[in-house]
């Protein structure tokens, strides 16, 4: 477990941050002309496809490569975080709207990143064959 947390810090920080980053009451600012339609999805696409890369990176960290499995572990840990943080805006942070979309957009960084990380350590792998 000990090695765990050593190799997981950046992600137990950013997860952190993901939580109350999708759970603060933004009040009007969510509304401001600054922010285009589809921003919301943007931002979550990019926390998930980041929380799942630092993932896979403190696996390769520890493992010194990292495989199929890892990728599709860290792809269902994302999916299972981005809904347990879509549960909680439904029930607990009332002012926040848990979304299908959001869910999915989740999904989509999510997927990016444990495609771009097995396409990655492939290439590297291969490379030095």
């Amino acid at each position: 477990m000990a090695a765990f947390f050593k190799y997981q810090k950046l992600t137990l920080g950013w997860a952190l941050f993901i939580l109350v980053m999708c759970n603060i009451n933004t009040g009007k600012a969510g509304q401001s002309p600054l922010f285009f339609p589809g921003f919301d999805k943007l931002v979550h696409c990019g926390f998930f496809f980041m929380f799942t890369a630092l993932i896979l990176h403190g696996v390769s960290l520890q493992r010194g490569n990292l495989k199929l499995l890892s990728c599709v572990k860290a792809f269902v840990i994302a999916m299972a975080f981005g809904a347990l943080i879509e549960i909680l805006q439904i029930y607990i942070f009332t002012w926040r709207s848990g979304e299908w979309n959001d869910l999915f957009a989740d999904t989509v960084g999510a997927g990016m990143a444990a495609f771009s990380s097995l396409i990655t350590a492939t290439a590297v792998n291969n490379e030095k064959n």
